[in-house]
């Protein structure tokens, strides 16, 4: 990668949006690394209600498959997304928030990697959003739909980070009066 590459893999200044897809309980049972999913979506809920503001949580079918973790709920301003679309993008309120918004870039955690996340994420780079898979805090039933799915999806665009990266890169600098208490998100 030269020099030019690495620079555009920068979340760009633009309007961001948290999306948590679908952090429900029966969805979450048989997940692979389930606990340390669990833990870096709350560090990312817990920090980005701190720096940014706009965060977006969805179900799959809530009816049958219950309603999103409680410890994972941001304690205010989210809007909730009940779906039973795979693709968060076929959702025409979600994308007409979005774009009211003025919302260009998509920071993805979740489950299922290879379902759910991996629609949502090829459909919104199709429509020009620029998309950041956070791979530690995202998963499937199974490691190798996880792996493949991420792999498809950077192929197609999508952007590559961790908790902690998208957390720094967010916060920007060590100067924000935030920082001490993102520092302590981070390492809880």
């Amino acid at each position: 990668m030269n020099d030019q590459e690495i620079s555009s893999d920068k979340l760009s200044s633009k309007v961001n949006a948290l999306i948590i897809i679908d952090i429900q309980e029966k969805i979450i049972r048989p997940i692979f690394n389930k606990d340390s999913i669990i833990k870096n979506i709350k560090k990312l809920v817990n920090a980005y209600q701190i720096l940014e503001e706009n965060i977006y949580i969805s179900e799959q079918n809530p009816l049958k498959l219950g309603a999103t973790i409680p410890e994972l709920l941001p304690k205010n301003g989210f809007k909730k997304i009940e779906k039973m679309e795979f693709s968060l993008a076929n959702i025409k309120e979600f994308l007409e928030e979005l774009k009211n918004k003025k919302i260009t870039n998509l920071i993805v955690c979740g489950i299922e990697t290879h379902i759910c996340i991996q629609q949502t994420a090829l459909d919104c780079l199709q429509k020009g959003f620029e998309v950041i898979l956070v791979s530690d805090a995202m998963s499937s039933r199974n490691r190798v739909d996880h792996e493949i799915a991420l792999q498809r999806m950077t192929k197609s665009g999508a952007i590559l980070t961790t908790t902690e990266s998208i957390i720094f890169e967010l916060c920007k600098t060590a100067d924000r009066k935030e920082f001490k208490e993102i520092r302590n998100i981070i390492i809880s």
